[in-house]
């Protein structure tokens, strides 16, 4: 079943970021150590990250693993913009870790995004946020160069709330 709204499927894990799309690369510290790390790990696997900023989190499974449906909900009420994705690719290793997920018909946008943590040698914590996007829509396009904009303000947050929720 490959019904995501893009061709280049898994690009932000394995390939140059494809053409045609506006880019996103931000890398945000989280902590230090071995217990940040796996707490940091969890959060973002189990959607707690995601719910935390806040935003409300429909998955079909409780972690996040290839094949798993996520709908993204930012708003409230009437105004709730609904995102829905589906996780493309998943990493579980000793000091990197992390999931992309890719776009779904009615996502506002079209493209993939990636949060991948590691644990560097000098013993600090990233979260890296990595997208490649476009507008789906017209409203998307109105919204311009504020798209941007909002992309990397919300990848910051990613950081924070995890910064947070792993002391």
């Amino acid at each position: 079943m490959n019904d995501f709204t893009y061709p280049e499927v898994g690009a932000t894990k394995d390939g140059p970021l494809p053409d045609g799309y506006s880019h996103l690369r931000v890398r945000v510290p989280v902590g230090e150590g071995a217990g940040v790390f796996r707490n940091a790990v969890d959060a973002l696997h189990e959607f707690w990250m995601h719910r935390a900023i806040p935003a409300r989190v429909n998955a079909t499974a409780p972690r996040a693993a290839a094949g798993v449906g996520v709908e993204i909900g930012l708003g409230v009420g009437p105004l709730r913009l609904k995102a829905p994705c589906r996780v493309v690719w998943t990493v579980d290793e000793e000091r990197r870790s992390g999931w992309a997920y890719g776009t779904l018909r009615g996502h506002p946008a079209v493209g993939e995004e990636a949060f991948l943590l590691e644990w560097d040698d000098e013993d600090v914590v990233w979260l890296a946020v990595t997208a490649f996007s476009r507008p789906a829509s017209r409203l998307g396009r109105a919204a311009g160069p504020l798209v941007p904009v909002m992309q990397r303000a919300y990848a910051r947050r990613c950081g924070a709330v995890l910064r947070r929720l792993t002391k």
